[in-house]
């Protein structure tokens, strides 16, 4: 199982005209992630057959969230659910690094019946084995992590554990760095069947005038004139070495 991480429409079509089991549609692709508009979950289900799974995220940062970002996150979740959206990605953290169980367990409850994943919150907790354990018993479907560390392949040794401890009770997907250099490797070390990847590209943008001035986001490390995009030489590249 491989699933895309799309940041808009035409990545979800490339995704899957490239094969792609599943797409994860996000916003913010320079803050990890965030909830998408209502208008792109509505065309990315009405141009696309596959599965798709959205980001409830109300902002990039931590995963901390106000009892105002709370409320919008539950609103977003019973959006995609009329939608009919196959699955959404979130999770809440307490500010001591442990999972915030109460109102964690209110989304996966307010998601039904669609899959629930608990996304990289997940690498941020202090202790994965007890997270493991708790989102077991709040009825989650999966998680997306990268075993703790900035890539998968860093983390492996804990994603392996994870998967063992699991024991097909919870899906563990793994996230961050996979690639069709090391997703052979992830799989077999880990025994993980489900990976995530972006395999994006950027587009240079149309723009032949582009003033030098300004920076629209005031942060002069984003690129202004250039974008993501699924690449689905990259997209097959990586679901050829997973199918060996």
């Amino acid at each position: 199982m491989l699933e895309i991480c799309c940041y808009s429409v035409q990545s979800a079509i490339i995704a899957e005209q490239s094969g792609a089991n599943r797409i994860e549609l996000c916003a913010g692709v320079y803050e990890g992630g965030t909830t998408p508009s209502l208008a792109t979950i509505q065309l990315v289900k009405e141009k696309v057959d596959i599965p798709v799974h959205v980001i409830i995220r109300p902002r990039g940062a931590d995963f901390c969230y106000s009892d105002v970002e709370f409320e919008c996150m539950k609103k977003d979740i019973l959006s995609c659910k009329k939608e009919g959206v196959e699955g959404v990605v979130s999770g809440i953290l307490l500010a001591d690094g442990k999972i915030d169980i109460e109102r964690t367990k209110e989304l996966v409850d307010l998601a039904k019946p669609m899959s629930f994943t608990f996304h990289r919150a997940f690498d941020m907790v202090e202790n994965h084995t007890e997270a493991l354990q708790e989102l077991m018993e709040m009825g989650v479907d999966r998680i997306l992590t990268s075993g703790g560390m900035q890539t998968a392949e860093e983390g492996i040794d804990l994603l392996a554990e994870l998967v063992e401890k699991a024991k097909n009770r919870i899906i563990i997907m793994l996230g961050s760095g996979v690639n069709e250099d090391n997703i052979g490797k992830l799989r077999d070390v880990t025994g993980a069947r489900e990976f995530h990847c972006s395999a994006k590209r950027l587009v240079k943008s149309k723009m032949e005038y582009q003033n030098p001035n300004i920076n629209m986001g005031g942060e002069g490390s984003i690129p202004e004139f250039e974008y993501y995009e699924a690449d689905s030489e990259k997209i097959k590249k990586v679901l050829s070495k997973l199918q060996v």
